[in-house]
């Protein structure tokens, strides 16, 4: 039923056959010479060196219009253009992993995702997803469901370390609507984080836009609000609770930039715990002793990023019933603020 094409709707939820990937990279004024296959690897997410020889054996990268060998060492300003060919997803099959649904009727599901899921198969990632457990949760006993569509209802994503909140349509024609409802920005996404340090003002809003980073293509970063590089990403913040050398965060998202609110935090100064990406899993020293092997600790007890998809408010999409959903704060981020709060009852007695 998921991918068959609906009438007299203006938005088109088929999905089509994977196209070629293409970049076009303009090369720092400042970067030193290096072997292009080196260079591309850095700078192409997901890309293996394999993979970027592959592509200039066969002609598919191109500097300033013209093919070139591996051992090319690019220089200041080139022009790169790469094309990636996409293999064929391989068929998608039901797998019988729990899921915590916390709402459900006969257009969607409202679902928990535990942090280390991942949303929907990808390259490296075929099996074990949350569309695997959808897809063997609704069934497929009449064959309607097309088993090579990579992302059965699934509407917006989390990343994978990231916790909570997703919604799951169970029917085409919710599909589309709940589709419409994000691209509107009607529904409401908010979010806690555990961050370093407590930010001043204690709530706010953050306007930039964000792109790829000019150095590192794998990692997104900040730009002017007003200028041209990037898309506009605003985010509303408010400290919900101050512990002193962290804190934890509400989080408002109005747009759904990649990584918008690592990204955001990262900018203001307060990287999410544990973020590996965005500065979040360094050991900082603070001011109390052993506290090397404090944050060590603390990042055991959390080694993926403190954020939690917390709530969520939209619009059934057929019945237009307006509906809000909560879900606790993790094990993980729990643990790690009574962890804090430990010290901090010890550190600084009343």
């Amino acid at each position: 039923m998921l991918n068959q094409p609906i009438k007299n709707e203006s938005l088109d939820v088929q999905e089509l056959p994977p196209e070629p990937k293409k970049l076009a990279i303009q090369v720092s004024r400042v970067q030193i010479p290096m072997r292009i296959d080196k260079y591309l690897t850095q700078q192409v997410e997901n890309a293996t060196r394999n993979k970027v020889q592959e592509a200039i054996t066969e002609g598919r990268v191109l500097v300033n219009g013209k093919p070139v060998k591996s051992n090319y060492k690019i220089k200041s300003c080139d022009l790169i253009q790469i094309t990636f060919l996409r293999p064929p997803a391989p068929e998608m099959a039901p797998e019988n992993i729990p899921i915590d649904i916390i709402y459900e009727d006969a257009d969607l599901m409202v679902v928990n995702k535990e942090a280390g899921m991942v949303v929907h198969p990808a390259f490296g990632n075929w099996t074990g997803t949350l569309a695997n457990a959808i897809l063997h949760h609704i069934g497929n006993d009449t064959g309607e469901l097309d088993c090579s569509l990579q992302r059965p209802g699934i509407v917006h994503r989390l990343d994978k370390d990231t916790s909570g909140l997703i919604i799951i349509a169970k029917n085409p024609l919710a599909l589309q609507r709940l589709a419409r409802q994000f691209a509107q920005r009607q529904v409401e996404k908010i979010y806690h984080a555990l961050v370093w340090g407590v930010p001043e003002p204690a709530s706010g809003t953050i306007k930039t836009n964000i792109g790829r980073s000019k150095k590192n293509r794998k990692v997104m970063t900040t730009y002017p609000f007003e200028g041209i590089d990037g898309k506009h990403a605003i985010t509303d913040y408010a400290v919900i609770e101050d512990l002193r050398y962290f804190s934890l965060v509400s989080i408002k998202l109005h747009t759904g930039r990649t990584h918008q609110i690592r990204v955001h935090l990262q900018h203001l100064g307060h990287p999410i715990l544990g973020d590996t990406v965005y500065g979040g899993a360094s050991i900082r020293t603070l001011p109390f002793s052993k506290s090397e092997s404090f944050i060590k600790n603390l990042l055991e007890i959390i080694p993926r990023q403190a954020l939690h998809a917390q709530t969520l408010r939209f619009t059934q999409p057929l019945t237009h019933e307006p509906l809000s959903f909560t879900a606790p704060l993790p094990g993980d981020m729990i643990n790690a603020c009574l962890k804090i709060k430990t010290l901090l009852k010890d550190a600084f007695p009343l």
